[in-house]
């Protein structure tokens, strides 16, 4: 794997962003990243930011890895590990700018509710790991778990949900935003920013 894989030397100890890029500066994570698609496509528009990919599968975190050698861009890494246990045990606070959350699986049925990444209990994980003025961006297509997350977000008390204009600023779609929109679903979107406590 290049060297825009990333592995800790330490699955105990806290990182920092510089720990991972070796420079500071605005740092983005995007959970579940796929095939890279949206997390390159950010990492080349802004390339004064650091994005990480968080990624399970070793194929996907191999394939993001190689399509970023390719295209040259040097601000992304990816790292093959479950989402909440990085976010938890591996990232310092207070480090991450923006989180993004984009199409997860819904996990529709009831009973599978509680593999939902968004519950009462990840929520101050989510706020200790963000910035002051960090923020948390989500999309998905299934409108209940849209519900969900928006009902969970606001029993934490630790989000305010903000606007979020289509033309706020530049935010490619997903690869599966693309399939349900051509299939004519919706998509639903929020965006929240951290609240400061006084």
């Amino acid at each position: 794997m290049s060297s825009i894989g990333f592995i800790p030397e330490n699955y105990f100890g806290k990182l920092s962003p510089k720990d991972i890029f070796g420079t500071d500066g605005p740092f983005e994570v995007d959970l579940g990243c796929g095939d890279g698609g949206f997390l390159l496509q950010m990492a080349g528009h802004y390339p004064d930011r650091r994005f990480l990919g968080i990624e399970r599968l070793l194929g996907r975190v191999r394939g993001v890895c190689s399509k970023a050698a390719q295209l040259g861009i040097e601000n992304v890494r990816v790292c093959r590990i479950e989402s909440r246990y990085f976010l938890e045990w591996l990232m310092e606070p207070k480090c991450i700018s923006r989180l993004h959350y984009l199409c997860p699986d819904p996990w529709p049925k009831e009973r599978h509710h509680k593999n939902r990444l968004v519950q009462q209990d990840f929520l101050p994980i989510l706020s200790r790991a963000l910035t002051d003025d960090g923020e948390f961006l989500f999309k998905t297509d299934h409108e209940e778990y849209f519900q969900w997350v928006l009902e969970h977000v606001e029993q934490s008390g630790l989000f305010e949900q903000i606007e979020w204009p289509e033309d706020a600023f530049y935010y490619p779609k997903t690869d599966f935003q693309l399939q349900w929109e051509s299939m004519g679903k919706p998509i639903y979107r929020a965006r929240f920013i951290k609240k400061k406590i006084a």
